[in-house]
């Protein structure tokens, strides 16, 4: 993945994001690295909304290698899971 379409994955996640969290957090108040539910930014049930915009967004499936917390712990961790799937 090139930082170009790194930076547009970024965009539309970050866009998302925005539409999931809880309405007391902003994005701005974690950085990249910032565990998205460690923070309060989300609940453990938005985990199941990046899932599903994942998958259409970005045409990534679970359906064989399941769900890994951890790859959806951060903005960054959710970047470099995108970036795995692409050929």
């Amino acid at each position: 993945m090139t930082e170009a379409e790194r930076a547009q994955a970024r965009a539309a996640l970050v866009g998302f994001l925005g539409t999931i969290s809880r309405p007391d957090r902003q994005l701005t108040d974690i950085g990249d690295d910032d565990g998205l539910v460690d923070s309060g930014f989300i609940d453990s049930l938005a985990m199941l909304e990046i899932v599903a915009f994942l998958e259409t967004e970005f045409g990534l499936s679970f359906r064989d290698s399941g769900v890994d917390p951890a790859r959806l712990a951060t903005v960054n961790s959710i970047l470099d899971l995108i970036a795995d799937s692409r050929p």
